[in-house]
């Protein structure tokens, strides 16, 4: 029977374990995966054949070039281009790609954010290939490139990327769940798996509408813009039958995401028009997150080849849904049991619960760390509404699963049987309910094999909300396994941590409406922080808690924290500093001027009237109207020049980093909202055919 397409495509472009297993000689390979496994370090000789197996295969695939393909701190890749041809002295080429090549690459350190751990005239770092990550081919218009994911690190050996705290997080994570799986008696278990997997939403916008937007062009988002008078309140876009030119575009995203062997899974029309999402199946959390970054990329090159433009800004658009990127995390051992599901008998149930109430602990001790790792100017106004998590941090478990915790006694829980769902339909198939139903509006959700972070925002890495899980996961099970190892009786002590980590963290546990306001005053009276936006999310990663954490772990160095609280802070300043700006010429060079030739048409429209004798009276509405719009477009120009002062004080700030990033989000921000509601207010009484770009009606509703 002849293959379909995608058995035939999949994977052709990525080097996966299945073509090194074809092309290295097995001892080769044996000890590659020694290496993969952490068992060893790379040795030369080892690299040299995969160096050469890697050439000859990307060269039989119609690749030139070879890239180092890594994650700045920049928020998003970077790369350059070397080819494979090396000159000979009677001048032909021969081509080659050597170990050193493959291992080593040398960036210049000092032109990527580096938060002071880099000056200008310091200016080496290196490359280190992640041989944990398949490398994989890219196929752009003009050729095609080997890419091989590689870490970022100084000369001096700070991290400078987003892969090698998250590997340092999933190396003490891994260590300290072997520790405490041994001492609960599973000495088979040799190795953890951390596994991740991610939802990504975005929409598409008609790439002409797109390009007559400056701020959409600039800032990933509308600065302006009233809502049209069809939104989502009809709840008929969410799954709804997707369009014709949508589904060209995701069948074409899907068979490049194929041929790099990234499993694309599920598509579907989100919430707001115009809104899709797409996820890919599980993996481990480093490759999960360097696929996710590939996804991203693949979304906004494909939509151009369809008149489109991928926005993966967290919120394009004031009134409908933002964009998330729900982060699914869980742990798996070698063995195939999943540590966040219940098993059949009462020793795995046992191990269950103890790693359930493991992840309360470490959700509820470091909850503002969590909160710093989605944040970002886009998910200021996202966060707290349109299904999209409040910047609380809770736990939703079910009330089913905070039963049997509860219950807990000596000697276990009762092993209930799943309800049957009865719909009283024959034609039906019965099916089990799970244990505990969705809360949309909960920052972590346990949605039973697993933990839903649904904070992140869709633009972002994937690589900071995992190294804080993984981090903050793994000083928890350090100390269960300290306790667990000393411990004369093993269930006895399983027992109390579970019961002690429940009663002292069961505050950050809510099974209800994350919106309400009866649930702020709540959290408030449980003492669980509200983090409300970016800046002072990010002041969390150099507080002593957060550096005690993340040095003992061996994660984040104290220098290093630093370095990424300057970064974060200066980035935010600058995305806010670029919105205004917009902001400042739309209102100036757009709106300005056409109201006011719409102004002068309705003018002279009213004295045409009048001078074929219409009566005043007759004419009171439209007169009232221009008065109306003139006092609107005067209030335009002056909250023009009070965001500029904003802006210029933000500016003169920029001694002090945290103060400016203050500035820019209270003061600016401020004034943004202002100048915003009044453009909005032009916009809804203005001719449409004179406004000077084009609205939420057409982006929402033409691609």
């Amino acid at each position: 029977m002849e293959k379909l397409e995608v058995e035939r495509i999949y994977g052709v472009h990525c080097f996966n374990e299945l073509e090194m297993q074809k092309r290295l000689p097995k001892k080769v390979f044996d000890e590659l995966k020694k290496v993969q496994n952490g068992l060893q370090p790379l040795k030369r000789d080892i690299a040299e054949v995969v160096a050469e197996c890697m050439k000859a295969w990307a060269i039989e695939n119609g690749a030139t070039h070879y890239s180092h393909w890594f994650q700045p701190l920049t928020g998003m890749t970077a790369e350059k281009h070397d080819s494979f041809i090396n000159p000979t002295s009677d001048g032909q080429i021969i081509m080659e790609f050597s170990g050193k090549e493959l291992i080593k690459g040398e960036p210049d350190a000092s032109s990527f954010p580096n938060g002071g751990l880099r000056s200008t005239f310091e200016a080496r770092g290196y490359t280190a290939w992640d041989t944990s990550s398949p490398a994989f081919l890219r196929e752009d218009s003009w050729g095609i490139t080997l890419v091989i994911p590689t870490a970022f690190v100084s000369y001096t050996g700070f991290a400078l990327d987003k892969k090698v705290p998250l590997l340092r997080s999933m190396a003490v994570l891994e260590k300290e769940t072997l520790r405490v799986v041994h001492a609960l008696g599973q000495k088979d278990v040799k190795g953890i798996r951390i596994n991740v997997g991610p939802e990504q939403e975005y929409f598409l916008v008609n790439r002409e509408l797109y390009r007559a937007r400056p701020d959409l062009h600039f800032t990933g988002r509308t600065v302006f813009g009233t809502m049209s008078a069809k939104g989502q309140e009809m709840d008929d876009h969410y799954f709804g039958s997707i369009k014709e030119k949508v589904g060209a575009y995701m069948h074409e995203v899907n068979k490049v995401l194929w041929k790099m062997g990234i499993s694309a899974k599920t598509q579907h029309n989100e919430v707001a028009p115009n809104q899709y999402e797409l996820a890919c199946v599980f993996d481990t959390a480093n490759v999960t997150v360097d696929r996710n970054q590939v996804v991203m990329e693949v979304l906004q090159k494909v939509a151009s080849h369809h008149d489109l433009v991928c926005l993966l800004h967290e919120k394009p658009f004031a009134g409908v849904n933002g964009s998330g990127k729900h982060n699914n995390w869980g742990l798996m051992t070698d063995t195939g049991i999943n540590l966040l599901s219940p098993g059949k008998t009462y020793e795995s149930q046992l191990t269950f619960i103890l790693f359930l109430v493991s992840v309360i602990k470490a959700v509820d001790t470091y909850a503002k760390l969590i909160r710093s790792s989605a944040a970002c100017a886009g998910n200021d106004h996202r966060l707290g509404g349109h299904e999209a998590p409040p910047a609380i941090i809770s736990i939703y478990l079910g009330d089913e699963l905070v039963g049997i915790i509860e219950d807990l006694g000596n000697k276990g829980f009762e092993n209930k049987k799943k309800e049957k769902l009865e719909l009283g339909i024959p034609a039906l198939s019965r099916f089990s309910k799970d244990m505990g139903d969705r809360n949309r509006t909960s920052p972590f959700a346990y949605t039973g094999n697993k933990f839903e972070f649904r904070m992140v925002g869709s633009s972002q890495s994937m690589a900071g909300p995992n190294t804080i899980l993984n981090s903050a996961m793994a000083s928890v099970l350090q100390e269960v396994a300290n306790r667990l190892e000393k411990a004369t009786n093993v269930e006895q002590e399983t027992l109390a941590l579970i019961g002690e980590f429940y009663r002292d963290h069961r505050r950050v546990i809510f099974n209800g409406n994350g919106y309400s306001d009866e649930w702020v005053a709540e959290a408030e009276r449980r003492g669980l922080p509200k983090l409300d936006d970016t800046v002072s999310a990010h002041q969390v990663l150099t507080e002593p808690e957060s550096v005690d954490l993340f040095t003992r772990m061996g994660v984040f160095s104290e220098e290093e924290l630093h370095s990424r609280q300057e970064i974060y802070l200066e980035r935010y300043s600058k995305q806010i500093n670029i919105e205004a700006g917009v902001m400042l010429q739309m209102a100036r060079r757009l709106i300005f001027p056409a109201v006011s030739e719409n102004l002068s048409k309705l003018a002279k429209s009213v004295a045409r009237l009048e001078s074929i004798g219409m009566q005043k009276s007759s004419l009171g509405r439209t007169q009232k109207s221009i008065t109306t719009i003139a006092k609107l477009l005067e209030d335009l120009l002056g909250a023009s020049d009070r965001l500029e002062i904003a802006m210029n004080q933000a500016l003169a700030l920029d001694k002090d980093i945290i103060a400016q990033a203050e500035a820019y989000s209270t003061k600016v921000v401020r004034a943004m909202g202002e100048l915003r509601t009044i453009g909005d207010s032009l916009e809804g009484m203005v001719d449409k055919r004179s406004w000077p770009y084009p609205s939420y009606e057409d982006l929402l509703f033409t691609l």
